[in-house]
């Protein structure tokens, strides 16, 4: 009993900040503001499957362009020297160190109609972009933002992989192609995972990126969720907020779980 007093504050924390609003969000989604038990929440959850759509493509894309540079990075930078690796992890987590709202400003100020890109193409007498309020600036500030959470994970999966038996492949002949497709690969299948839910999890529920850099032009589900609870007279409706929030996370559940199964035996697959 002693050995699990540690643990009490901790269970105590999980269940104040994150069991009771769950159980809030289930109680306000199946009830109605009177208090009766209701589905129509859910079912008026299918009225924004648009919306959903929109979310989950972009995410989907954000994520996809974070494994396509992370993975590389991670891969590089756990080919270095202890000194290197230190440094490069160092800058990788700097900008974290800053606040999300203001690196968010940031890319405002740098991709604007009259921002400092579109000043410096002007500079060079090219032709400027018109980036801003675009979906194409929502995928670019999920990929700043979330792109360390991409990139950590693998590292931290590939540094830790035994040296020997990347040694053995290649006393046995492999090239440098099958100890990465055979062996280096599978075994950071968990990092790659871990990667792929920290990114597309923050990226598929945003609001900040998506009203800072896309306008508020096209709605994503953050947004929703945000507009029926902070919005206006007409538009506050907590009800139906936490039905689409509670509709987003059996999605991302069921996601989840069926990455995590494509993730098992990763060690069956070195040995083929």
């Amino acid at each position: 009993m002693t050995k699990k007093l540690p643990a009490i504050p901790y269970v105590v924390w999980m269940a104040i900040f994150v069991v009771a609003p769950l159980v809030l969000v289930v109680v306000y989604a199946l009830t109605t503001p009177d208090g009766q038990v209701t589905f129509a929440n859910m079912l008026d959850a299918r009225k924004y499957l648009g919306v959903f759509g929109r979310s989950f493509g972009l995410a989907i894309i954000a994520t996809v362009i974070c494994l396509v540079l992370g993975y590389p990075v991670a891969y590089a930078f756990s080919r270095e020297g202890e000194r290197f690796r230190s440094a490069a992890m160092m800058l990788i987590m700097l900008p974290m160190w800053m606040n999300f709202l203001l690196r968010t400003y940031a890319w405002v100020t740098i991709i604007e109609n009259t921002g400092l890109l579109n000043q410096m193409l002007s500079f060079l007498h090219l032709p400027t972009l018109r980036i801003i309020n675009t979906p194409a600036a929502v995928v670019l500030g999920m990929v700043y933002d979330y792109l360390p959470f991409m990139i950590l994970p693998i590292y931290s999966v590939i540094t830790k992989l035994d040296n020997s038996v990347i040694e053995a492949a290649r006393d046995l002949g492999a090239d440098s192609y099958r100890v990465f497709t055979r062996i280096i690969f599978p075994l950071s299948i968990p990092g790659v995972i871990s990667g792929v839910t920290m990114v597309f999890v923050p990226s598929v529920s945003t609001f900040v990126i998506s009203k800072l850099l896309g306008g508020g032009k096209d709605m994503l589900v953050g947004d929703l969720i945000e507009l029926q609870f902070l919005g206006g007279a007409g538009a506050y409706n907590p009800q139906l907020g936490s039905a689409v929030a509670l509709v987003m996370m059996i999605i991302i559940l069921i996601c989840m779980s069926v990455m995590n199964r494509f993730g098992g035996g990763d060690e069956d697959a070195v040995l083929l």
